[in-house]
């Protein structure tokens, strides 16, 4: 088996050499997307966290996180569409359902099996926006999924469904309309509109108990947003480095002395970022969430600023909607409110208002 580093090298030249040259198409075209996370299947780079026993590279944290950033730099389109699947293969390897090991994991690097994630809606305060009863062989699931990103990429979707007793069941759901199932058409977004995000309504579906994979406690989403506070943050920063590479590119063409200043000094600014986020991570069992927090919004606020960099060094053709600059910006936005839970807001937001 390869080792980390080779695979990483691999998805580097990939991402360089195919990935890079189309992300403006990627952001809009669907089937530029799917060629790309074909590519990534042809690579067997989909399932990079999967057990050994089901075919590996079970890839460390860290070399998950410098995948997760290498792949946001070039494509914040497929940065997102993938990282569905990849989460995925995690819970279907922590889950008791040895028949789904069986039948997903040998599967899921080569995109044989593909599967998409519902299940934000657990974040939501007040009633249960889509519960499930227990019933004789499973579940009954009755209604909405806001967000599930992968239509007619992925076959179907882990979907989370809050139980009479507030905890939470997951199991895999067809990702298209039949019966019980009612996909809504693709939302009109300004970034990342190819990765077709949808809405899904389940009439008196039923789950059968070998489709489910995990049944969770009250609160685990919240306790694990606590977690991860800072794990999506590794798409921030690779959208930060995107914004970075088109202000160098700037400053190198046009001769901008002062370009380059300003990108030697932010470039410095997320060095610094990632050796504070690589230190916290080293010391996750002393770090506090209010740290975790604020190095969140740091992640986001400087992305967000290398991405106006990008637009501001591009002058007006920033304003095209098929310029790098333009795609990194919305990227920049959709980084900002990914996984958001009301703590990283407000710390995101005293971040921009300086109020800290």
């Amino acid at each position: 088996m390869p080792r980390e580093d080779e695979i990483l090298d691999l998805a580097r030249k990939f991402l360089r050499e195919e990935v890079a040259p189309r992300a403006q198409d990627m952001d809009v075209d669907r089937e530029a997307l799917k060629s790309a996370l074909d590519g990534l299947c042809q690579r067997n780079l989909m399932a990079l966290k999967r057990p050994d026993a089901f075919g590996g590279p079970n890839f460390s944290d860290a070399g998950m996180r410098h995948f997760q950033e290498e792949i946001a730099r070039y494509s914040g389109a497929l940065a997102f569409l993938q990282t569905q699947h990849q989460g995925v293969v995690g819970m279907i390897a922590s889950s008791e359902n040895k028949a789904l090991h069986e039948e997903y994991l040998p599967h899921m690097a080569n995109g044989k099996k593909l599967v998409g994630v519902g299940f934000s809606q657990l974040r939501r305060p007040g009633p249960p926006i889509m519960r499930a009863e227990p019933v004789k062989g499973g579940y009954v699931l009755n209604g909405l999924v806001p967000w599930v990103t992968g239509w007619s990429f992925f076959p179907e979707f882990m979907i989370g469904a809050t139980l009479p007793d507030g905890r939470a069941v997951f199991g895999l759901v067809p990702l298209r309309t039949v019966q019980g199932v009612e996909v809504s058409a693709p939302m009109q977004l300004a970034a990342m509109s190819a990765a077709m995000t949808v809405s899904v309504t389940l009439s008196d579906y039923f789950l059968a108990e070998g489709r489910v994979a995990l049944v969770r406690e009250v609160g685990w989403i919240q306790n694990n947003d606590q977690i991860n506070i800072a794990q999506q943050g590794s798409f921030a920063i690779g959208c930060a480095q995107a914004g970075l590479d088109v202000l160098l590119s700037n400053a190198q063409k046009r001769k901008l002395c002062f370009a380059q200043d300003a990108y030697d000094q932010m470039s410095s600014e997320l060095e610094l970022l990632k050796a504070e986020t690589e230190s916290a991570r080293l010391r996750v069992s002393e770090e506090t969430v209010d740290e975790r927090l604020k190095l969140r919004a740091w992640q986001i606020e400087l992305a967000m600023r290398c991405a106006h960099a990008a637009v501001a060094s591009s002058s007006g053709a920033a304003n095209s909607m098929s310029h790098p600059a333009q795609r990194i910006l919305r990227e920049a936005l959709v980084f900002t409110v990914s996984a958001q839970t009301g703590p990283i807001m407000e710390a995101t937001l005293r971040r921009i208002a300086k109020m800290d």
